[in-house]
């Protein structure tokens, strides 16, 4: 029998098969993940009065769309640089669900002040004693070694590690550097596809980037922007306890990207897609591929990665912060400069202190080299040895000195 429908009843009808699977999965309150093939209609709609067939909406729905149609060799010739870049690398992006043992005043993202730092959301009770997150990572290694965030597999008793085919692979991390928000796992699979690595070093403001990942559960997600600024400190990012100098990107970067890769148009690996600002619109963060794969490589071989350290706290000094110490009583005696950067204390047994550096130094130069910003004095220390002299040029009162202090691995126990 024929169904004969008024204009305005046939977009209706339109409209109630294109939102009834939306407003079900809204009722239902359920976060799309890899094991879910839920879906928008994304085939064009023929609106005939015999195509208005209902069609169930359950989990078997996309089996009722049309099959994609198989591409030629034309076709693939014919693909942008984004598609292609995409094509070669996002079989190596990996999604990964880590489980954690969440205590009752915990929130979904757990008391990690990064979290926190960027997400920006009240985090209320959970009374469930199991906290579940989503991250994304990408494949280094054909035996299985993934890359991804630390804070994605930080403190996981579980680590579940999906391929883009969609098989399902325990993985077991390898190691976690929270000073770089790096971390290693490790799935036991062979023949993997690998990422290419290119080089962030070379990066210029303005180029391509394209970031991939698992943002919100939505599985293989591809977001295209460019390099908006390069070298960005961690302080200006707003982690001061990180150790990068991180990619500024436009490309949308949002929970659930963490631990993906960013690429560049040829489909390089140039960073790792780390974090973003609340209170900011269209910018986002990732670890300089470089700084990421020389932490991965000591996590796979140690188990851990050993960063320099000194034990000092310093600021950048400007006129305004010079009289905000002096006002508060934090400027130590006898400092009269409002530029360069002040040592405002030294932990007690510290190689500092051990060197003989104090409060009230201004540092102008480490190893060498001249520096302006805390920042500046931090890289420094941080491609130093460990164990091994490094020369700093500090002033004192009026009287430049020059002081070698031993580098000692950061302490575990002083944490982040």
């Amino acid at each position: 029998m024929a169904i004969h429908l008024k204009a305005s009843h046939l977009g209706v009808a339109v409209l109630l098969l294109l939102f009834g699977g939306a407003i079900g999965a809204a009722g239902g309150g359920y976060l799309l993940s890899s094991g879910q093939n839920h879906s928008s209609l994304d085939s064009p709609v023929n609106t005939s009065p015999q195509s208005l067939t209902p069609v169930p909406v359950d989990s078997n729905y996309r089996s009722a769309l049309p099959l994609p149609l198989p591409r030629s060799a034309q076709d693939d010739q014919e693909l942008n640089f984004i598609a292609r870049a995409v094509q070669k690398i996002g079989p190596a992006v990996v999604r990964i669900d880590a489980e954690r043992s969440a205590s009752p005043q915990s929130g979904p993202m757990g008391d990690q002040p990064f979290f926190r730092r960027f997400f920006g959301e009240e985090v209320p009770a959970n009374p469930d004693p199991r906290e579940q997150g989503t991250g994304s990572g990408f494949i280094l290694s054909p035996d299985g070694e993934v890359l991804t965030n630390a804070h994605v597999v930080e403190g996981a008793s579980t680590v579940k590690v999906t391929l883009k085919d969609g098989s399902v692979l325990e993985g077991k991390v390898m190691g976690i550097d929270t000073m770089t928000d790096v971390a290693v796992v490790k799935i036991e699979a062979e023949n993997l596809p690998v990422v290419e690595i290119g080089q962030s070093d070379r990066l210029q403001p303005g180029e391509w980037a394209i970031a991939i990942g698992n943002p919100l559960g939505l599985d293989n997600t591809v977001t295209v922007g460019i390099i908006s600024a390069l070298g960005r400190s961690s302080s200006e990012v707003g982690v001061p306890d990180k150790r990068v100098r991180f990619i500024q990107t436009d490309a949308a970067i949002n929970p659930g990207n963490s631990g993906g890769p960013l690429l560049n148009a040829k489909g390089e690996v140039i960073g790792v897609n780390t974090a973003i600002r609340a209170d900011a619109q269209g910018l986002g963060f990732a670890i300089p591929i470089q700084t990421a794969q020389n932490v991965a490589e000591n996590l796979f071989t140690k188990g851990k990665m050993e960063h320099p350290y000194l034990g000092i706290h310093m600021v950048t000094l400007t006129p305004e912060m010079t009289k905000q110490l002096r006002a508060s009583g934090e400027l130590p005696a006898g400092v009269t400069a409002d530029r360069g950067v002040l040592i405002v204390q030294v932990s007690q047994g510290s190689p500092a202190a051990q060197a003989g550096l104090a409060p009230g130094d201004i540092i102008l130069e480490v190893g060498g080299m001249g520096v302006n910003t805390a920042s500046d004095v931090q890289e420094r220390v941080e491609v130093s040895q460990i164990g091994e002299p490094l020369a700093i040029a500090v002033k004192r009162g009026q009287k430049p000195q020059m002081i070698a202090v031993r580098p000692g691995p950061f302490p575990e126990d002083l944490g982040q």
